[in-house]
């Protein structure tokens, strides 16, 4: 059946009267709740139609109940109350395999891959009905699904090798294979370079055009105007409205989104000083023993913060894990003011003052089960207050807690609560703050604010320029150019593992910075 335009008025009707599911909706929720068992109220009588063929995003601050809205729908989480109707008849969705024989398939925010099978071997997982199953078929399924979208993937590639922006991209692969109609995309373009999401765009109205329905959970308001055919606001669990994106432009979306939101200050530019940090002719591999640095070098001074643009895949990762003592270093050196750190242990390099917010979060940043006042304490909670005569005291760390909480916005049901019943956005606020908190004279950010609603991101670039300003010197490593060039006073461009240009602020050539990034000059 073919979809009613969006701007007629029997649309228009249907959304102001929008609790009669029929079969134009692909998805219709009537009046979805669900209380999580520590009180957490994540959705409150949500009721809300995905029209068949449509991309449309959800949008809405950490904790608004996005991401357990779209659980409720891919079979993972179980509503209190409520129904769902899928293409206009009831559905019971017990488990995602109910979801998966509905045509129904989620790509989460935090990846579901096992790192140490390969892309073949992860997709196979999913498209296994019995205990047989013919590889080489799958990798026929791989190379069609990956040739229809553009994708380029080589099966026989281990997740745990792949930079983090070619594993989304196979968790979408992964989707795809198994023949979905509904996509549900959990934050898909958080790691995403600004190259690759314009490939992943060109993907989505591809899927679009061939007839599939996309759910798009993002905090990108560009994106959403730029990706979507409608867009739905939440806010504390419930539904605050439902526009077509052709009404809709970034200020209406941001007063829906955070009520009473303020503009953000003007972020202005640091005063460099000494060296803090430095890299010379660094030569680093990667995990197959190939050179992924080769011979980079670099300078941060204290109070500036210098951003590394470049496409992922390019050396970033290791260059990251070589100053934090992750990985080895075969030659060159890395140096803090005068002092000789390369290849010294993770432990002696944070104790002379660097700090890391990384981008594998779930797996680097925090300790899932333990509690948020434990994760928070976790690089000083062997130092009083934190320890008193080797013994953990709980009160100051429950204290320390309680008080980033509140600096910082974290949301969570009470400072000792597990890590894991947190959103994604509020553990990036909770290794932020721990981070920010810290006292470092070097800062190393890496997709600081990836996962995180627009409010969150303002607060975390203030806090870096806070920091920016007492003179700590910082390496900002993003995937979102945007913030690139909106926080460094200095941005260098990262390609084949070397520094191949450097910009200051005031003499940016973004059209010369794009082919950098892409190697063409």
């Amino acid at each position: 059946m073919a979809i009613t335009p969006l701007s007629s008025p029997f649309f228009e009707k249907r959304e102001a009267n929008s609790t009669a599911p029929n079969e134009e909706y692909a998805i219709f929720l009537k009046n979805i709740s669900k209380t999580f068992p520590n009180g957490t109220v994540a959705n409150q009588d949500v009721t809300l139609g995905i029209l068949k063929g449509e991309v449309h995003a959800i949008l809405g601050e950490n904790g608004a109940g996005k991401t357990t809205l779209m659980r409720i729908i891919s079979g993972i989480l179980k509503p209190d109350s409520g129904e769902i109707f899928i293409d206009g008849k009831p559905a019971k969705i017990r488990d995602p395999r109910d979801a998966s024989r509905l045509g129904i398939g989620m790509v989460h925010q935090h990846f579901t891959l096992i790192p140490e099978f390969t892309v073949r071997e992860n997709v196979a997982l999913v498209l296994a009905t019995s205990a047989w199953l013919d590889l080489k078929k799958v990798d026929d399924k791989i190379i069609a699904v990956s040739k229809d979208m553009g994708l380029e993937i080589d099966p026989e590639s281990k997740i745990e090798s792949l930079p983090v922006g070619k594993r989304q991209l196979v968790e979408i692969l992964r989707l795809l294979c198994q023949d979905v109609r509904i996509l549900i995309l959990d934050e898909p373009t958080s790691v995403l370079t600004p190259i690759e999401v314009d490939s992943f765009f060109k993907m989505i109205k591809d899927l679009k055009s061939s007839g599939k329905t996309v759910v798009l959970i993002t905090h990108k308001m560009k994106e959403a105007l730029q990706i979507s055919d409608r867009i739905t606001v939440l806010r504390g669990g419930r539904v605050i409205k439902t526009i077509p994106t052709s009404d809709a432009n970034e200020a209406l979306l941001a007063s829906l989104v955070v009520e009473g939101m303020a503009p953000a200050p003007a972020l202005g530019h640091g005063t460099p000083g000494d060296p803090v940090l430095k890299v010379e002719s660094l030569k680093v591999n990667d995990d197959r023993g190939r050179a992924a640095v080769d011979g980079l070098s670099l300078v941060v001074r204290s109070g500036e913060i210098v951003g590394i643009a470049g496409v992922a895949g390019n050396g970033q990762k290791e260059l990251v894990e070589a100053i934090t003592g992750l990985r080895k270093v075969e030659s060159g050196a890395v140096k803090l003011s005068s002092q000789d750190i390369t290849n010294k242990p993770t432990r002696f390099i944070i104790e002379k003052g660097v700090s890391y917010i990384p981008e594998d979060r779930m797996h680097r940043g925090v300790v899932l089960t333990m509690g948020v006042h434990e994760n928070l304490a976790l690089k000083c909670i062997e130092k009083p207050p934190m320890s008193k005569n080797k013994i953990i005291d709980r009160a100051s760390l429950v204290k320390n807690a309680e008080s980033l909480i509140s600096r910082f916005s974290i949301k969570a049901s009470d400072p000792c609560t597990s890590v894991e019943n947190l959103s994604g956005g509020n553990i990036q606020k909770l290794i932020v703050a721990r981070e920010l908190s810290n006292g470092g004279a070097v800062l190393i950010a890496e997709q600081p604010t990836a996962g995180l609603d627009i409010k969150a991101s303002e607060a975390v670039h203030q806090k870096l320029v806070e920091l920016r300003s007492r003179g700590v010197g910082i390496l900002l490593i993003s995937s979102d150019l945007d913030e690139i060039m909106k926080l460094s006073d200095r941005i260098c461009v990262i390609f084949g593992g070397k520094i191949v240009g450097e910009f200051l602020p005031e003499n940016l050539d973004i059209e010369r910075l794009s082919r950098l990034m892409l190697g063409a000059e």
